[in-house]
């Protein structure tokens, strides 16, 4: 029994899967949401708040550098 149960939880062989800048920022705008409406038990809060707070210290320490790769000067002038 305990063979076709580990059978169907094979992943899928494949590209790994791969996360954005943008998909980590939707992390922080879903915890932001949801606190808000109240999804959250008052005990829960201080977890949630302190992972919320770590992505988004880490989308600000590397959005400043992405920004600067993809802002070059234009050769105009």
């Amino acid at each position: 029994m305990t063979e076709s149960v580990n059978e169907t939880q094979e992943q899928p062989v494949g590209e790994p899967v791969q996360l954005s800048l943008q998909d980590i920022a939707s992390v922080v705008n879903v915890i932001d949401t949801v606190s808000e409406r109240g999804a959250f038990k008052g005990i829960e809060l201080e977890t949630i708040g302190a992972l919320r707070n770590r992505i988004a210290t880490f989308l600000n320490s590397v959005a400043p550098a992405d920004q600067e790769e993809t802002e070059e000067p234009s050769a105009e002038g």
